[in-house]
């Protein structure tokens, strides 16, 4: 390795003229950076978000008696997943995105349908005035209704965030096609 002069700037040994060969990083490794970066916020977010999640499955539905398994489940599949998908994008192995990507939007999926179920979300919406009145009146709803309605629909957005930022590294980590 060449000593490089403070004052310079250049390495020691060179007249500035080698311009034409110093390498050049293609713009794809450069996006695949960014979008490393891009997903490990997602993750942190989605993290929060299944901590909150294993909350509103603790809370007591309809039938206090039972507890809600598939919710359970669902958290503890989707914190698995994003381990999996999280030392993926850490090793930039693409299989291990799929995998997270798949099986992560399926648990979202279940712990979605099984806490809008358990707490009567959609008879709640449904028999609310809030449809009828062409006015936006909330007041037949609960604070624990409207609460988890946000955060279901919080937790989807960010899922399909997520998964296109997935969709997007793994387009730029692949190899670039050969033209021939």
């Amino acid at each position: 390795m060449q000593n490089r002069k403070l004052a310079s700037g250049r390495p020691s040994g060179t007249d500035g003229s080698d311009y034409s060969f110093r390498m050049v990083v293609d713009s794809r490794y450069q996006l695949v950076a960014k979008g490393k970066k891009r997903l490990s916020l997602h993750f942190i977010i989605e993290a929060a978000l299944l901590f909150i999640g294993s909350i509103f499955a603790y809370f007591p539905g309809i039938e206090a008696d039972t507890p809600n398994t598939v919710a359970y489940s669902s958290v503890f599949v989707s914190v698995v997943s994003l381990i999996i998908g999280n030392i993926g994008r850490r090793r930039s192995r693409p299989g291990l995105l799929r995998f997270y990507a798949i099986v992560s939007s399926i648990a979202m999926l279940l712990l979605v349908v099984s806490l809008a179920k358990k707490h009567l979300l959609l008879k709640a919406i449904q028999d609310s005035k809030l449809w009828r009145a062409g006015k936006y009146d909330v007041n037949d709803l609960s604070h624990f209704q409207i609460g988890l309605v946000l955060y279901l629909v919080t937790l989807s957005v960010l899922k399909l965030c997520t998964v296109k930022a997935v969709v997007s590294l793994l387009f730029n980590m692949a190899p670039p096609k050969k033209t021939s």
